[in-house]
């Protein structure tokens, strides 16, 4: 949670999910990003409460020095891979800190595999 406090107006709070939804919007909007991936965390949620969790492929720690993000993503079959990383990154800090007005002190991103598009046949069924 942030907490800012303005000694003329008073206390602000932004809860950890709006960040969370900032953070998966800039991560979604970049170019040769497939999907987030999952924990063990997530996977229990989904199977034993229905539900997908909002955190999915985010892990968010603050400090003194700022906010150290770790984004677990899949991404496209083809892509540079360090490419798409920088673009996450910069996409991530730059919206954080237009909106929200934080420090991101560090934004490590985990690969955590590649989506390959099945091509279809001329008779419309998936290639062999």
């Amino acid at each position: 949670m942030i907490e800012k406090n303005d000694p003329g107006l008073g206390m602000l709070k932004i809860a950890q999910d709006v960040i969370v939804s900032y953070v998966t919007d800039a991560v979604s909007a970049t170019a040769g990003v497939h999907d987030f991936s999952g924990n063990l965390g997530d996977t229990l949620s989904k199977s034993f409460l229905g539900k997908e969790s909002k955190f999915k492929g985010v892990k968010i720690d603050d400090s003194e020095k700022g906010y150290a993000i770790d984004l677990y993503v899949v991404v496209e079959y083809g892509v540079k891979i360090p490419e798409v990383a920088w673009s996450i990154q910069r996409n991530v800090k730059e919206r954080l800190e237009e909106v929200m007005d934080i420090n991101v002190e560090t934004i490590n991103i985990h690969v955590q595999g590649v989506h390959r598009r099945e091509e279809k046949t001329a008779e419309g069924g998936p290639d062999a």
